[in-house]
């Protein structure tokens, strides 16, 4: 097992001190952040070893050729619009690098990138207007008004992202001399004075900068930046933007937030402000809003989902669907959109311990972030289908993609948030993995790693996670230190894991074995050094078939092990370049040989005229074979293949 170890130590944190992307005031579960928990290893590990070894760079050079970055020196010497690059968002994706690189700080004091953060922060610093206004794309002579254009122009968006690339340096590195947080604090104050109770009664029409005040307002004190955050929020549903062609729902215009039953419209607003919401109502007491918070997401998740996590099944407007419309070819589950998902499920965990919540969060995590980068860490997927029909088209390494949809993973877009989105949920994740309250830790999250934390009453807890999971189901805890009295360690099972058992052993005996429903498995005792906790979950494949009211599969089951979503690649099936022509023929269930999962495809022969419709419908089955599956997040890259999730019976 390849390891991940950061050269800064853990910290004995107290539980005031969180170095997490949410810190609420109150809540069921404490985050235990990058102080007390790293990840030192395993499937995660490796991810954030590429991320930080290859994907940040990545990021910045291409954040640097494309122009995005310079536009601030251009804006900081008087010289725009002239020479402007990119989308009316593109100083977003300087800001999401930003906070990308400040986790990593954190994890890994890595001081070339320390240097290579401040030399940014000092260019996004020469750029912002004395009153502290901070965009390139709005405000200077030849370019429109400031404010002018709510609907689309994303100047709160991109101030939020700024926001929360401060927060993140605030957390990893308090008081940091860089300016950072100065910046953040100036832009926040005119943000408030422009759009206060006596200011502009409307609002960003791409929800971001809720979530990024709430935070804000946490980690500086301010109460300022919370109440605008619940003004965000509150405004949003009266038609207050203007329509457009896909309707206001597409910006969440259309229904005030407590009263809608689901998420709709863009998929990743849909879910930024759902998550600003939660923070909204949990910072205010707002128990009815959260109970509809609730609602939308159980609503979302059971109907709006696709079996990866991933949400959005509308290309054009990037958009949820209705109720069970959820087609696999025309699934754009944008990536974004599932780390939105998970912030959102994180922020309701948090607030309510439900277990359900990180449930979702791992299907998201392995099926849609996960899927996103290449294993080098420079190409990625923006959008991830279910079926591509058509082999992809190797992207050109030098080249910017003008397309979202599909093909194989480019190193660039044209509208490239996807990229840095990846790099600060991978460079945050320890943050993900571990809470506390006051009875104990709880897991929610399965990688190696090393938990040094105290528990609210202050009795130091220290915790070594083993496993190799998803490759195999056993998750091993050893407690370090003996126990000052009773505590319980929590550990998620997850809903797929029917048939888990647990043992625990102290001295090297086993003192009890027992099987554990999905839920959470809890272990209460004074635990004593070299303790160890064994949580062993069932990992053979299973098949996975939809609601019949998903119209798009009926007829088609999937495979899955463990938390990955498995798939067919014609880079497998000998003989075919398109998968839509195979079928899974005699017993369904599938196999393991060789380290992989297998299942039994035929050849569909159908009648050669070119009217597809006919009384039979049961075609002919010819040259069965045992295929092997790969995990979703793996396909495409072998080169140019056709893919399939859901896998015709017939």
């Amino acid at each position: 097992m390849s390891t991940t170890l950061p050269s800064r130590p853990l910290d004995v944190a107290s539980p005031g001190i969180v170095i997490a992307p949410v810190v609420p005031p109150r809540s069921a579960l404490r985050p235990l952040g990058l102080g007390e928990v790293r990840i030192t290893g395993g499937f995660w590990g490796d991810r954030q070893r590429v991320n930080a070894a290859h994907t940040l760079s990545h990021i910045l050079g291409r954040l640097e050729s494309e122009g995005w970055l310079p536009n601030f020196d251009l804006a900081a010497a008087g010289r725009l619009p002239a020479g402007r690059h990119g989308r009316e968002f593109s100083d977003s994706e300087v800001y999401k690098f930003l906070e990308a690189a400040a986790w990593e700080i954190g994890r890994s004091d890595d001081a070339d990138l320390e240097r290579t953060f401040r030399d940014v922060v000092a260019r996004v610093a020469a750029a912002q207007e004395p009153d502290g206004y901070l965009n390139t794309e709005f405000g200077r002579p030849g370019q429109q008004p400031r404010w002018s254009d709510l609907e689309w122009g994303h100047e709160l968006y991109c101030l939020g992202h700024l926001f929360q690339a401060a927060v993140a340096r605030e957390r990893t590195r308090p008081g940091a001399d860089d300016g950072l947080l100065t910046i953040a604090r100036r832009a926040a104050d005119l943000v408030c004075d422009v759009f206060g109770p006596d200011g502009i009664p409307a609002f960003c029409g791409h929800p971001e900068i809720e979530t990024a005040l709430a935070e804000l307002a946490r980690v500086t004190g301010e109460p300022r930046y919370g109440h605008q955050a619940a003004l965000f929020v509150s405004r949003r549903g009266h038609e207050t933007l203007r329509d457009i062609e896909w309707g206001r729902t597409y910006f969440q215009d259309d229904v005030p937030v407590r009263d809608a039953e689901a998420l709709s419209g863009h998929a990743v607003r849909a879910n930024y402000l759902a998550a600003g919401a939660v923070d909204v109502a949990v910072d205010t007491a707002d128990e009815a809003l959260l109970t509809s918070l609730r609602r939308q997401w159980d609503r979302t998740r059971g109907r709006r989902t696709y079996i990866t996590g991933g949400q959005g099944s509308h290309h054009q407007d990037e958009a949820f669907g209705v109720d069970w419309e959820l087609p696999p070819d025309r699934a754009y589950s944008e990536t974004c959109a599932g780390i939105a998902s998970v912030m959102f499920s994180w922020r309701l965990l948090l607030n309510d311990g439900d277990a359900s919540y990180a449930d979702l969060i791992e299907r998201t995590l392995y099926n849609v972030v996960a899927t996103s980068p290449s294993a080098d860490g420079r190409s990625f997927f923006y959008a991830n289908t279910l079926h591509q029909r058509v082999p992809g088209v190797v992207a050109d390494p030098d080249g910017t993609s003008p397309r979202a949809s599909s093909s194989l993973r480019a190193p660039w877009f044209e509208v490239s948030c996807c990229p840095p989105n990846v790099a600060r949920t991978l460079a945050s994740l320890d943050a993900y993995i571990a809470t506390a309250d006051a009875d104990g830790i709880q897991l929610h999250q399965y990688a190696p790693a090393q938990i040094r934390t105290v528990l609210d009453d202050g009795r130091p807890v220290s915790l070594d996670v083993e496993t190799v999971y998803p490759a195999d189901g056993t998750i091993r805890v050893t407690v370090n230190d003996d126990a000052a009295g009773e505590w319980t360690l929590s550990l998620r099972v997850p809903q797929w894991a029917e048939g888990a058992h647990m043992a625990i052993r102290s001295g090297g005996e086993l003192v009890d074995t027992h099987a554990v429903a999905p839920g959470v498995a809890r272990v209460r005792r004074e635990f004593r050094a070299g303790d160890v906790v064994e949580l062993e979950l069932p990992m053979a494949p299973r098949v996975v078939t939809p609601d019949p009211r998903i119209d798009a599969v009926r007829g088609c089951v999937a495979v899955e092990r463990g938390p990955e979503v498995l798939a067919l690649e014609s880079t497998d099936v000998s003989g075919v370049d398109d998968v839509g022509d195979v079928c899974l023929v005699g017993d369904p269930a599938p196999f393991e040989r060789d380290g992989r999962v297998w299942v039994r495809v035929g050849h569909r022969v159908v009648p050669s005229d070119r009217w597809p419709y006919r009384e039979s419908t049961a075609p002919e089955v010819a040259d069965a074979d045992a295929v092997p599956l790969v995990a979703y997040h793996d396909w495409g890259n072998r080169g140019p293949s056709t893919m399939r999730v859901w896998i015709p019976t017939s």
